[in-house]
């Protein structure tokens, strides 16, 4: 495993463009598809929250497996989206996801020691949001120590789900290996996540507000904002396969169909 320059955090972005622009409607499909999914298990009640979140580690297999498969010249499917329940490593998969939301928590809760615990009441539905609310409290410096908090946990989880499917790692190793594996490719992830806030936040917003400004329209900037939102999300998943294959090398050959 070497150490990735800075440079190919950008290098990281533009396969990730380019696996998109091989089959742009079958991966926006198979993101729909999860979406739908997404929202319709949200509507149960209580779990209905915690399920998405330990299942990430799962549904991030289907991504995965989707630009294998555009890389392969394999055509893909909206039901490639259960390909990681099919893993002989499944339960793994939904361990790491239990990780995954111990670590939210965990990042969420230590945000109320600088907000006096505003962050946390607002997402667990306890406290309605509002300006006022919001001027009135820490929530934004709230909001950027849980992110630091979670960092570490980022790291760990970063590789870990495709590790564990198609290394056979044990979660612990998973997340060890994962987390020195990000740490050693620390100036390609800044580059990385920089141009990723650059290309999905500042630049999208910037245009949409710029062109409702001309035409003078504000619902025709959250009109453009959704679907490029939408484009650039899956782009972005597109991209974490070359963050993994610059690191550990291609996937196994056989892969679920």
């Amino acid at each position: 495993m070497e150490k990735p320059s800075a440079a190919t955090g950008w290098l990281w972005v533009k396969e990730g463009l380019a696996i998109f622009r091989k089959q742009p409607m079958e991966l926006l499909t198979l993101f729909f598809a999860y979406m739908f999914v997404v929202l319709l298990v949200s509507i149960i009640p209580v779990i209905g929250q915690i399920i998405p979140m330990i299942l990430i580690p799962i549904f991030s297999m289907a991504f995965m497996h989707a630009c294998a498969y555009v890389e392969r010249g394999q055509k893909v499917y909206p039901n490639l989206l259960l390909a990681g329940f099919r893993s002989p490593f499944v339960r793994n998969l939904v361990k790491l996801g239990t990780l995954y939301l111990v670590a939210s928590i965990i990042a969420v809760v230590a945000s109320s020691v600088v907000d006096g615990g505003t962050f946390l009441q607002a997402i667990t539905g306890q406290l309605e949001l509002d300006q006022e609310t919001v001027q009135g409290s820490n929530m934004t410096l709230a909001m950027i120590f849980a992110a630091l908090v979670y960092t570490p946990a980022a790291m760990a989880f970063w590789y870990a789900a495709p590790l564990i499917a198609w290394q056979e790692m044990p979660v612990g190793k998973a997340v060890f290996y994962s987390f020195f594996a990000v740490k050693r490719a620390g100036m390609a992830f800044l580059l990385y996540g920089l141009a990723w806030v650059t290309i999905g936040i500042i630049l999208p917003v910037l245009v949409s507000t710029l062109l409702g400004a001309i035409v003078g329209s504000p619902g025709l900037s959250l009109l453009l904002l959704i679907p490029a939102s939408m484009i650039i999300t899956v782009v972005m998943y597109c991209s974490f396969y070359p963050t993994y294959t610059h690191m550990f090398g291609p996937p196994p050959e056989r892969l679920p169909s």
